[in-house]
């Protein structure tokens, strides 16, 4: 397939470029500030958390494909590699940010790889149930995080449980003019958010923030801002490493692969979903590659498909991925002219700020529609979401792909079977499968809701046997609609040769109707078709029908 550069940013018009152009600039307002703390938590100079805001955007607008993906620092690979590198340098130490660099690139060349093998049908695993639960959970996580910044107490875990017994037992020692300028914010930008959709009161509540707080000294009041921050263009440079050490960093670097396939593919696909969008996820993860390549080479470290500044750029009302590289210009001019400003910023409205988005996020609506609709599949939603808050992003994605697995295989496992029974005016009509029903004396006509393999084929024989033992009648006829089998794994397809032969020395025909060409040639290859003979397999069921009894009216679906 030919690249196509910009794909996430076409088609684009004079009104669309318009729309996202507002929406970069309130990103980068409400984002900025958070690219720092990620480098807070990654052990990196500040600044460096700017730079993953800046030529990786660029380089992910360039080669990506989603529309909405925002590619920066994110908490869950900053977390990843920082608890290693914190073992082999001092952080933010010149020898640490060579370390974090050549991770990066050695995370460019695994995702590289993985999109060399098409890894990204990892997201046809998350269906819109999972997702929904995914989202949530993250909502919960996210807002649970914002708390202590919010309440102006100090909160160490990167654990949600942990977070909430930090928080419990502080609440003695909030900060009572940092939780009132807090939940100002969270009460303004709801309250506009419903009556007022479309005024950018988080870009507000920044500007005002770090207004009040060079004007009032916040900081002097016992109010946390971010403090200074350096500026100045990247540096572009390969960092200098032995192959001992780039050895070392292999693990760490294919363990934030696992994190950014799962969560930029869960993240990508969640917000084409909501907008009735495709993605191609193998274009993703070359562009995915192409940001954590110029990340290392910049200075900066390991990004990924951040969730949540997704969502701050869909609340900001970005719609494509022009809206990011606006974004990648205000980072370039705040590194360039405005990082002096950002030094008063308090944390208090950069938390309440995102504390608003995590709320969006807890889809309440869609899980009570999923509860109501399908216990079932509620229960799977909120496993996720609680799998996403109790052991984090990047674990409860991989729970949440191995959940929809799990309940993917279970439906194999246990098809629904059917018989054809006699019905109103002498016609026949499927029937979920009874032992001592027959379609008539002598025949009865079997179909198995599922394909045929290792797991399962125990269960088809138990139940044709069954069938056959407990009939009113002796079973001379068992007719097999095979409609739904389109595979025969070499277990099934040992299990069903026996079961045809044994049927056989006991005098019944098996007969099987609906064979495609898939299933022939795999019972071809099993020896199914000698034992049963070429005759008696049949592409439609009525043919199939017809040679047992001619004239038969059945109702059924071919």
């Amino acid at each position: 397939m030919a690249f196509e550069p910009f794909k996430g940013v076409r088609p684009l018009s004079r009104a669309s470029a318009l729309r996202d152009s507002r929406a970069g600039v309130m990103l980068a307002f409400m984002n900025i500030p958070q690219l720092l703390g990620y480098a807070r938590i990654a052990g990196m100079p500040g600044v460096t958390g700017l730079y993953t805001g800046f030529l990786p955007v660029i380089a992910f607008a360039i080669f990506g494909a989603s529309r909405h993906l925002v590619v920066a620092a994110d908490s869950a690979t900053a977390t990843i590699f920082a608890s290693r590198l914190s073992t082999m340098a001092t952080p933010s130490s010149a020898e640490y940010v060579a370390l974090a660099g050549m991770t990066a690139l050695l995370t460019a060349v695994l995702l590289l790889i993985a999109r060399v093998f098409r890894l990204g049908f990892l997201a046809d695993f998350l269906s819109r149930t999972v997702l929904v639960g995914f989202l949530t959970g993250v909502g919960v996580q996210v807002g649970i995080a914002m708390l202590g910044d919010m309440f102006g107490i100090a909160v160490t875990s990167r654990r949600t449980v942990v977070q909430v017994r930090e928080i419990v037992t502080q609440l003695p020692h909030i900060n009572g003019a940092t939780l009132g300028i807090a939940a100002f914010v969270v009460v303004a930008i709801l309250f506009f958010k419903h009556y007022r959709p479309r005024w950018p009161v988080p870009l507000i509540a920044v500007v005002g923030g770090i207004v009040a707080s060079a004007t009032l000294n916040f900081a002097a009041h016992g109010i946390a801002v971010i403090g200074p921050v350096a500026g100045g263009l990247p540096p572009v440079t390969f960092p200098a490493l032995d192959l001992f050490q780039v050895i070392d960093l292999l693990q760490v670097s294919a363990a934030c692969v696992v994190v950014i396939v799962a969560q930029s593919a869960a993240t990508s696909r969640a917000f084409a979903e909501r907008y009735g969008e495709r993605v191609d996820e193998d274009v993703n993860l070359l562009g995915l590659a192409a940001a954590n390549a110029v990340a290392g080479l910049s200075g900066a470290f390991v990004v990924n498909g951040s969730l949540t500044q997704t969502a701050m750029a869909d609340e900001a009302g970005a719609r494509s991925q022009f809206a990011q590289l606006v974004f990648a210009g205000v980072v370039l001019v705040v590194l360039l002219f405005l990082g002096h400003w950002l030094q008063y910023l308090p944390h208090c409205v950069l938390a309440a700020i995102v504390f608003t988005i995590a709320v969006g996020l807890v889809h309440v609506r869609q899980m009570y529609a999923i509860r109501r609709e399908s216990p079932g599949e509620f229960l799977l939603a909120l496993t996720t979401a609680l799998a996403v808050v109790v052991m984090g992003v990047e674990n409860g994605i991989l729970i949440a792909i191995g959940l929809s697995l799990l309940r993917h295989v279970r439906h194999s496992y246990r098809p629904h079977t059917m018989v054809l029974v006699p019905g109103e005016q002498g016609r026949w009509q499927p029937e979920p499968t009874q032992p001592g029903m027959q379609t008539a004396p002598g025949l009865i006509v079997y179909r198995f809701g599922s394909d045929l393999f290792y797991a399962n084929d125990h269960l088809f024989v138990d139940e044709v046997r069954h069938l056959v033992d407990r009939a009113p009648t002796t079973v001379r006829c068992f007719v097999i609609d095979a409609a739904a089998i389109t595979v025969l794994d070499y277990s099934a397809g040992r299990s069903v040769g026996d079961l045809c032969e044994s049927l056989s020395s006991r005098g019944v025909k098996v007969i099987f109707g609906r064979v495609n060409r898939y299933l022939r040639s795999d019972m071809d290859r099993h020896g199914i078709t000698r034992v049963v003979g070429a005759e008696n397999l049949y592409t439609t069921l009525h043919e199939a029908l017809a040679a047992v009894r001619p004239g038969l009216q059945i109702h059924t679906e071919e």
